[in-house]
């Protein structure tokens, strides 16, 4: 819908589960979303600030959204038969459609990241037949999720500067192993990238994902590795890490995961239960903790194996 808003005015509608999939879209990105999962069981209402400066064909809309039952339900909606009808053609042109989307919104600015995310095709990881393009989060089973690209491309450029050729990188929750991917195209072959999944299944998938794409000369070469174990306690092997990004959202920090961090690496990490932040935490060269947050998100727990698959 559209609202009439005169400046400072704040607008609060709720949004019918039929309109939910606008804000899984690149105009939701527009207003400050930052989306992970579906939510569970219950409606979080936002209040949000509209601005006077409108990105270009995009409406004013509510900022209150609820659960949606499936994740992928937005199959419908124009806006969406728009954006799949732009980003026809051949995976990679598709995957580029994606990309150039991503940049019209001002959600890419670095031409690293936009050289990775070119380089890595999202759609081959991710479950076969799903609209691999559009910015949505996805189910991938397990009770788990694949980011939607907005914020994986936030994640790469908020981590840039520490992924840098022979840095080491670690992936929390690495899930179908596209993060980690673009992780080690960053920090090549001298480098290091490490993803942690707690799910066998998953390792098992995102390593023929790997296979598959531009990265598989580091995982063949052992630059690149995907492993099966409790990410909360890190990786310690390769430690310290000069990036870590943890794809779940953990009520409290882990220790383990700071103390990984090397003096002078960053971590990216969404703190909180219900209501979370997607935090970066800078490790000083003395040691010492700096802490901000950069965004409002919505991720699924970072719990133990067993918690997950109940889905608790």
């Amino acid at each position: 819908m559209r609202a009439k808003l005169k400046d400072g005015e704040v607008a609060r509608v709720e949004i019918m589960p039929s309109s939910i999939s606008l804000l899984h879209s690149v105009s939701a990105i527009a207003y400050g979303f930052r989306y992970r999962a579906p939510l569970k069981h219950t409606c979080l209402f936002y209040t949000h600030q509209l601005h006077t400066l409108q990105p270009p064909n995009v409406p004013l809309f509510s900022s209150s959204f609820c659960r949606v039952p499936n994740p992928n339900f937005f199959t419908g909606n124009s806006l969406f038969s728009r954006m799949e009808h732009f980003l026809s053609g051949s995976g990679i042109n598709r995957n580029k459609g994606m990309i150039e989307q991503l940049q019209r919104y001002g959600v890419i600015k670095s031409k690293k990241v936009t050289e990775i995310m070119e380089t890595v095709d999202r759609g081959l990881f991710v479950p076969e037949g799903t609209p691999a393009y559009i910015d949505s989060p996805m189910s991938i089973g397990y009770n788990a999720t694949i980011s939607a690209p907005h914020m994986h491309a936030m994640c790469l450029e908020l981590l840039e500067d520490r992924l840098q050729p022979g840095m080491h990188a670690l992936d929390v929750g690495s899930g179908t192993g596209y993060l980690t991917a673009c992780f080690a195209l960053m920090v090549g072959p001298q480098g290091r990238a490490v993803g942690v999944e707690h799910i066998p299944e998953l390792v098992a998938w995102s390593t023929k994902n790997v296979e598959r794409s531009a990265a598989a000369p580091l995982l063949k070469e052992g630059s690149l590795s995907l492993h099966v174990g409790d990410g909360r306690k890190g990786w310690p092997e390769h430690a310290p890490y000069d990036a870590i990004h943890v794809g779940a959202a953990a009520a409290d920090v882990p220790q383990d995961l700071i103390d990984q961090l090397k003096p002078g690496g960053r971590m990216v990490i969404p703190v909180g239960t219900f209501f979370q932040d997607l935090k970066v935490i800078d490790k000083n060269l003395d040691g010492s903790i700096s802490v901000r947050s950069e965004t409002s998100v919505r991720y699924v727990p970072l719990t133990s194996r067993e918690a997950q698959l109940k889905g608790t």
